[in-house]
């Protein structure tokens, strides 16, 4: 066995590292005793090195378990520069052409190679198998392996058979790392593993340089964020996108405001992904717009920021991708927009998966939407989801510490929730106790005869959102707890017995009400709008109106003159940059616009703001000159849809935005298929009729008779009509 003077020498000889961190020297020595390990370490931890050096020492080959190509990569180039021979460390993939893969495995039989890194897939083809039983292994390291657990963040269905795959090549110690888990992803992970009496290394997720952010989701998301990226220069940064439609749109505005961006998505080429994540690495570019897909296992130290454009689907994922910034210990902004819409459409994406899959999804968002929209330490309930408690008051490094809100006393509402968490035989989650402290009577209430126990409505002087807000904090502050197995069920810990008979001050601080926060792009209403321009926009647009005897609202909307009246254009190229304003109508009716707005700037001395104006792309992409191209040949719109990977409502957004833009497009042909003739004159007149298309009140309305779907198809034919 190595003492602990050989295994420092080996670091310093292979990695230039005078020590180890925290738990790596014990992960070491276990794992090359022979005994299954399983280590938890935050990202940026050090995981790697607990299984790249052991695997440099003992003999055979160590066979690493990876999920992703690029993570393969980087980690199989980080090891060949610690040795002369670049066999030393070979991965197996789809990307590999034969004579690569050939040469893996002449170097691998012949001894050369100490690290084999494989793709979970690549791992369970017969070919690979039958190879990889001719090879001395050392041990199995299953990187990311909370991949294997449902409830986990990113979970593989190909992990479930990693155990079997093993017993077929020959048993040897095994090593699982995470940088998140949950107790119920931890169990998961050992259970599916094979690997129940394995000794257990747990480091705090605690990450004390990095900074967390939840700021309010609005349609100035775009501006908020290049206006933080021009206010953090040469710093590099990663931003995160639910959609690979939205990463390569960001992308784009990033690029067109002089922001060195680079999309990053699975639908790439292998080549461009690799060549991209590459230049991140080296400094060619300052900013990656990406999907989760990017970043896993990155050796990039200095990452100063990560911004998520959507809230993610989980906290684990969130944690994970928040801690790629300041793996250098320096500074990491952690910056999420949120909005509680974001939320009903991840929901409705779950929509015909499996009841089960369903519900955990269901369960993870709510758990993010809970950290979202707190106003307690936000690190404080990111520790507390992994099971680490952190007692300081104040962390002085999130935006509810820095900005702290008023606390009220609500010992009496706490002391009544725990009360009806046991009427309720502590057999139900928030929503339905929360259901029973309002009076709500769902289903699932009634069901149980909840309706009938003396504390259904006892809540009811106060709404859903406080009971949220108690029941959250009393989770932190530890009088109840959700049980691991049966995910998401309530129960009272002794602390909270003791509370109902003896009850004490317990204070809280309401939540973040984003709702409030959230503008909706068809609302009105910017912080720097110059009020009288507006208004004189509007008078002239009402007149523009009447002489063309159409609805105001089909020469501009509201948004487009509120974005005239904050950033001035005056010339037609200025005015083809404001949201909802295309070619065709900069063209129509742009010149007495931009005439009015310099008028306006000359006589009241207004310097316009050129600098911090805010581009943004309105050459239409491939990907809308696709669908135009694809209406123009009266393409079916649910095929069209289908075809781009769009949810129907995604190709109607995409739709709107090349007609309000000005571009005449003819669906005609869809309308008559889906429509009667009456039907789409009926809500065709509504909006003739109408001062206003904003959907909410044509829904109001009309939705008794129509979907929302068909209001917005007509609503499409009317306005390429009537002002294109």
């Amino acid at each position: 066995m190595k003492t602990h003077q050989d295994l420092t020498r080996e670091l310093k000889h292979y990695f230039g590292f005078d020590t180890f961190k925290g738990d790596q020297e014990a992960i070491i020595l276990n794992l090359m005793s022979g005994r299954d390990t399983f280590v938890l370490m935050p990202t940026g931890g050090g995981k790697s090195l607990c299984y790249q050096l052991p695997a440099l020492l003992m003999e055979g080959t160590a066979i690493v378990i990876s999920p992703l190509i690029a993570l393969m990569k980087n980690q199989v180039d980080a090891i060949r520069q610690v040795s002369a021979d670049d066999g030393i460390a070979h991965y197996m993939n789809s990307s590999l052409n034969r004579a690569a893969l050939e040469q893996v495995k002449t170097d691998v039989l012949a001894g050369r190679t100490k690290l084999l890194y494989v793709a979970p897939e690549s791992l369970t083809k017969e070919e690979n198998v039958d190879f990889l039983r001719q090879v001395k292994i050392s041990f199995y390291a299953v990187d990311e392996a909370h991949c294997i657990s449902e409830w986990g963040h990113d979970f593989r269905p190909e992990y479930r058979r990693i155990r079997p795959i093993v017993n077929i090549l020959g048993v040897a110690p095994l090593i699982a790392l995470t940088a998140t888990a949950t107790d119920k992803v931890r169990d998961d992970i050992k259970k599916n593993l094979g690997m129940p009496d394995c000794d257990e290394f747990c480091s705090s997720f605690n990450r004390p340089n990095l900074y967390y952010e939840v700021r309010p989701k609005t349609k100035e998301i775009d501006k908020e964020i290049v206006r933080f990226i021009r206010q953090n220069p040469d710093k590099r940064g990663i931003i995160y996108c639910l959609s690979r439609r939205r990463v390569e749109e960001l992308a784009e505005i990033l690029r067109a405001n002089d922001i060195n961006a680079r999309a990053y998505h699975a639908g790439m080429d292998n080549q461009t992904r690799t060549e991209t994540q590459d230049a991140f690495v080296m400094d060619e570019i300052d900013v990656i717009v990406a999907t989760i897909a990017f970043g896993m296992g990155i050796d990039k130290p200095d990452v100063r920021f990560v911004i998520h454009y959507d809230i993610p689907k989980s906290l684990e994922g969130y944690y994970q991708e928040t801690g790629r910034a300041g793996r250098d210990g320096g500074e990491g902004k952690c910056i999420t927009f949120y909005t509680y819409k974001d939320l009903q459409k991840l929901e409705k994406f779950m929509e015909g998966k499996p009841v089960a899959e369903q519900d955990i999804g269901r369960q993870l968002l709510q758990e993010t939407a809970s950290y979202a929209e707190t106003s307690v330490c936000r690190r404080r309930v990111l520790l507390h989801y992994f099971g680490e408690e952190y007692t300081e008051d104040n962390c002085h490094n999130c935006d509810n510490c820095l900005h702290p809100k008023n606390l009220i006393e609500a010992r009496n509402e706490l002391q009544l929730a725990l009360q009806v968490v046991l009427a309720i035989k502590e057999n139900f989650k928030v929503p339905h106790v929360i259901d029973v402290l309002v009076g709500n009577p769902t289903e699932e209430v009634l069901a149980h005869k909840h309706d009938d126990l003396s504390c259904f409505g006892s809540g009811d002087g106060k709404d859903a959102r406080f009971w949220n807000t108690v029941l959250r904090q009393a989770l932190l502050n530890g009088y109840i707890y959700k049980e691991v197995e049966n995910y998401g069920l309530l129960k009272l810990t002794e602390k909270g017995r003791q509370f109902i008979k003896k009850p004490v001050s317990f204070m809280i601080s309401e939540d973040n009400n984003f709702d409030s926060d959230y503008v909706d792009p068809e609302s009105t209403g910017t912080s720097a709008l110059d009020e009288p321009l507006f208004q004189m926009l509007k008078d002239l647009r009402k007149r523009v109106a009447r002489d063309k005897q159409i609805p105001p609202y089909v020469i501009f909307q509201d948004a487009s003159l509120e974005a005239m009246a904050t950033v001035y254009p005056v010339t037609i190229d200025e005015l083809k940059n404001i949201p909802g304003v295309g070619e065709g109508k900069a063209k129509r009716y742009g010149k007495e616009f931009c005439q009015l707005i310099m008028r306006h700037c000359e006589e009241n001395e207004i310097e316009r703001p050129e600098d911090l104006r805010i581009r943004t792309v309105v050459n239409k992409s491939k990907n809308k000159v696709s669908i135009i191209q694809s209406v123009d040949r009266k393409v079916d719109l649910a095929v069209l849809a289908n075809s781009k990977g769009m949810e129907f409502e995604e190709l109607l957004d995409e739709l709107e935005a090349i007609v309000y833009s000005g571009t005449k497009l003819d669906i005609n042909y869809y309308l008559n298929s889906i429509m009667d003739a009456d039907q789409i004159e009926d809500i065709f007149e509504y909006f003739r009729e109408s001062d206003t298309d904003r959907l909410s009140e044509a829904l109001d309305e009309l939705e008794d008779e129509y979907t929302e779907d068909q209001i917005r198809l007509v609503r499409l034919k009317f306005i390429s009509e009537m002002g294109n």
